[in-house]
């Protein structure tokens, strides 16, 4: 049956061509004939019917030279015997699981499924959602009955944006459906692009599961060494130093504080605690961990005020830069971003931010968040303070003595992620140096 699929007799569809969708389809399209990459923007369409991807998580050549047909009838969707949707499922502003993309694409497919074809989730979720939501939703609109008209599978994605090494080919992937044969389909179908293996997941509750809990292990790990980062400060203890010495350990843990945003680890957990409390229990350990990394960007602007003030410099009216926007280095992605945190709590102490990233795309930081990035540094100086938040390649040739020559006097330099060398910075004039 899998040679039916790579000759094209048989055809794949993938819903949704963003972070997650796109790096899927062109890895099947590079192995399976006529593969159909859906998404309802058309202008995302067309960037791709061009060979452009603007996340570029693939490149024009990979694009080129995938066979997929890039479109946003949905009508297209009858052809295929295998649908994958793998659209966004983000929290609202009460950090409430907002799954109307998951279900609108749900509808969209079974208004357009054929009888015998298989759907499969890679949209992160709490378990029960791909059979209990997704699953109704799509018998209502295609008047067949899961189990025995279409199947129901789900493969959790495990894309990580801007990661060149582990792609799509290159991680484990974990497969399950309602039923053995299906899985088996999906084991071969998935085992012909994934180098790293194929996981049988025992059901699709249990393979949901999995997915949610990948991102709360690193949230919680990460809210640890926050919540340490924050003691150490109070202690006058470098936390950076101590976890240097503590990693000479061979089973310590190299995580690193920071900002935790984006479309999963900030996200997930919310996920499994909704679900958790809707059956009667109150996660505490979950919800402390995000209280704790939610906190972060507040806490920084906090820092950065302090500093200021300990550098006899006066506060309200003040220009402090902050450089990158993105969730984090190295990509475009803006979605969830808690650099806006820092920018929110420093407005607040009438602190005017101007914020630059190379990565980031203006005209989607100000649709999205209403700021309007600068692309001169010189454009408003001198500033009273730096904030070095997110840790671009694109930075790495910017010195302590460039940011010096940006600003007044005795500025602040706030470097979140330990960029620079904090005796190089006092060097190099600035007032005070603090990192995380």
């Amino acid at each position: 049956m899998i040679e039916d699929f790579v000759a094209g007799r048989k055809k794949i569809a993938v819903v949704g061509m963003g972070y997650v969708g796109l790096p899927l389809c062109i890895s099947m399209g590079k192995v399976f004939a006529g593969v159909i990459g859906f998404d309802i923007s058309t202008v995302r369409i067309q960037e791709l019917q061009s060979g452009h991807d603007r996340t570029l998580e693939v490149s024009p050549k990979d694009v080129a030279e995938a066979s997929v047909l890039f479109t946003t009838d949905p009508a297209a969707l009858k052809e295929a015997s295998i649908i994958i949707v793998a659209v966004p499922t983000p929290i609202n502003s009460h950090k409430i699981p907002d799954l109307k993309p998951l279900q609108s694409a749900s509808e969209i497919v079974g208004r357009n499924l054929s009888r015998g074809a298989v759907v499969v989730y890679e949209s992160t979720v709490y378990p029960g959602v791909t059979e209990d939501i997704c699953g109704p939703l799509i018998e209502k609109h295609s008047g067949l009955k899961a189990g025995k008209d279409f199947a129901l599978g789900y493969s959790p994605e495990r894309i990580n944006p801007g990661d060149k090494v582990h792609t799509v080919e290159n991680i484990v992937k974990v497969v399950s459906a309602q039923d053995s044969a299906t899985t088996e389909l999906l084991a071969a179908l998935y085992g012909k692009i994934i180098k790293a293996g194929i996981y049988k997941a025992h059901d699709i509750k249990t393979a949901e599961s999995a997915k949610v809990i990948e991102n709360i292990q690193r949230d919680l790990n990460i809210a640890l060494i926050n919540e340490l980062s924050i003691i150490f400060h109070r202690l006058g203890v470098d936390t950076m130093k101590v976890l240097e010495a503590a990693g000479t350990k061979w089973n310590f843990l190299p995580f690193r504080p920071g900002l935790v945003g984006g479309h999963c680890i900030g996200v997930d957990p919310y996920y499994l605690t909704f679900k958790a409390q809707e059956v009667g229990y109150h996660p505490e350990v979950i919800l402390a961990g995000r209280r704790i990394n939610d906190y972060m960007g507040k806490y920084i602007a906090e820092q950065t005020i302090k500093e200021m003030i300990k550098a006899g410099t006066a506060v309200k009216g003040s220009r402090v830069l902050i450089l990158g926007f993105t969730f984090k280095e190295n990509v475009k992605d803006v979605r969830n971003t808690r650099v806006v945190d820092i920018c929110h709590e420093l407005r607040e102490y009438g602190v005017n931010p101007f914020i630059h990233d190379p990565e980031a795309e203006r005209e989607e930081v100000r649709e999205e968040y209403g700021i309007e990035l600068i692309g001169n540094l010189h454009e408003f100086c001198p500033y009273s303070g730096i904030i070095a938040a997110v840790k671009h390649d694109k930075f790495s040739g910017i010195t302590p003595a460039y940011l010096r020559s940006l600003c007044g006097n005795a500025p602040v330099l706030i470097d979140v992620k330990g960029c620079f060398d904090g005796k190089e910075c006092g060097a190099s004039g600035f007032g005070r140096y603090w990192r995380l």
